[in-house]
Order: structure tokens, then C-alpha cells, then sequence
């Protein structure tokens, strides 16, 4: 209880003393505010984390593991290839045919995705198909894969290079083309980074951070970003692959921006 009395008043001055006990003069405004204020407070928003993976194939694996992180064309598919890998490289020996080696990486992904590697691309040959690929939205289960893949071939400059964006249907063999290109423009070579991005339903496709392709399918809305490869009619396995790898379903800072000085 709040006891006031007045101790002394003296001259004109009137000078008054409050004496406060027991409670501390501090506490006052706030048992004040509480009776007459209406305090609400908003919760705090969680966004959800954004997954990322960045690999340089350290290991020498078949198939690629990288401590579970990666699922196999031939371990889950059944059909299709595995993906190997020795230190600083990813390839894989699938030979013809379409049961390309296939990587994916495991967990739940969110839907607006993208997916970077380098190429490596040795002794190319326009009598050889030495086919590196980037995988978006993609699943793997027995006999069937589904999915988004950019492929390339290993031939940038030469007339029978090729560049497609085509989409995985299930099952072996089974896929639709979307949109590409064969042509001296199309395709990679040695060190190039390839690059494709999914974002709601659009697909875009970068070498060296310039748009190549793009195009739009909304029959996959969820599904894991990934590597392939296809090699046919060559005897070097080592000649083409990727030389490390990243994907992310989170924003991506763009690339190729340039400031004018005023």
C-alpha cells in the first residue's frame, strides 16, 4: 500500500516531502501502465533455411556417397548409371544407350533450385558424345526417374555441339524435349561453368553466366538438384565430367553487374 504524508512544510518555499514505503518508487509507472494499457506483443517469424551444397569431389567413390549425401541411378534407379568420382573429378562409365549416370542429392529440396558445375572436357571429337548434365527437381526410385535435365555436349565451336533442356518422364528411355539447340554455339568446353536455374516454373540455362536457354514446364514442382553424364563411343572415362559442383534452393546474388562512377 502507498503511504503518503506530508513532513514539512516550511516558509514560502512549501517545500513537500513524500515519504514512499514499503514499495519502490520504480514500480509505480508500471503498475500503472499494466492497469491502464493494453499490451499485446507479435510473435517472431521463422523463415525457413535455405539448404546449400558445395562439393569438390575430394573422395574416390563408387558410387559417389560423400557421407550419404547423394543417391545413385543404379543403387535407387535400378536402370541407370552411377556416378563415380576420384579426387577433383565426377564422371561415370555408362557407355551408350540412355541409362545415363545419374546423381542426386538426398534430403528434401525446395522447389526454386539451382545447380553449377565445371566442366572438364578433354580430347573432344565430333565422333564421340562426351555429355555432361545438371539435374533439377529430380527423383530417383525403382525404375523410374523424373525430373528436369540440361545436358551438353563437350564440343562448344564445332557445328554438332548440342545444349537441350529436357525433362525426365519415369521411365528408361522416356524423356521430352523442351527446348535446345545443335550448333557451334551450343554445348561446353574445358573449364566451362554451366549453370540452370528453376524458379516457379521458368528454366534457365547459363555457360559462364551468359542466358543460353530458357523454358517452361510446371509438371515437377518438387524433386532434388543433381549431375549426369553420358559418354558414348570413347575409351577415355576420365575425358569429361565435372571438376566440383554446387546447388541451392535459396537466392542466388546475381552475377555480371557493373557500376558507372558519376
Amino acid at each position: 500500500m502507498l503511504r503518503l504524508s506530508l513532513l514539512n512544510v516550511r516558509d514560502s518555499k512549501r517545500k513537500v516531502f513524500l515519504g514512499l514505503s514499503p514499495i519502490p518508487v520504480v514500480i509505480v509507472p508500471l503498475l500503472l501502465c499494466l492497469a491502464i494499457c493494453s499490451v499485446s506483443i507479435a510473435p517472431i517469424a521463422s523463415a525457413s533455411a535455405s539448404r546449400t551444397y558445395t562439393t569438390n569431389f575430394t573422395l574416390t567413390e563408387n558410387p559417389i556417397s560423400e557421407g550419404g549425401k547423394w543417391i545413385n541411378g543404379t543403387a535407387v534407379g535400378l536402370d541407370w548409371s552411377n556416378v563415380q568420382t576420384t579426387p577433383g573429378f565426377a564422371f561415370d562409365v555408362s557407355g551408350a544407350g540412355y541409362n545415363d549416370g545419374t546423381a542426386l542429392l538426398a534430403g528434401d529440396w525446395g522447389p526454386d533450385q539451382t545447380a553449377q558445375a565445371t566442366v572438364r572436357c578433354k580430347n573432344p571429337s565430333s565422333s564421340i558424345y562426351q555429355e555432361v548434365e545438371l539435374r533439377l527437381r529430380s527423383s530417383l526410385s525403382a525404375h523410374v526417374a523424373t525430373g528436369y535435365e540440361i545436358n551438353a555436349r563437350c564440343l562448344r565451336g564445332n557445328a554438332a555441339s548440342y545444349l537441350y533442356i529436357v525433362r525426365w518422364n519415369g521411365a528408361l528411355g522416356d524423356f521430352t524435349t523442351l527446348t535446345g539447340g545443335t550448333g557451334a554455339q551450343y554445348g561446353v568446353t574445358d573449364g566451362d561453368v554451366l549453370k540452370a536455374t528453376m524458379i516457379g516454373n521458368v528454366i534457365t540455362v547459363y555457360v559462364n553466366d551468359a542466358q543460353i536457354l530458357t523454358a517452361t514446364d510446371s509438371v515437377y514442382a518438387t524433386g532434388s538438384p543433381g549431375i549426369g553424364f553420358d559418354l558414348t563411343n570413347s575409351v577415355a572415362y576420365s575425358d569429361s565430367g565435372f571438376t566440383n559442383f554446387m546447388a541451392t534452393d535459396g537466392p542466388v546474388a546475381p552475377t555480371g553487374l557493373s557500376a558507372t562512377p558519376h
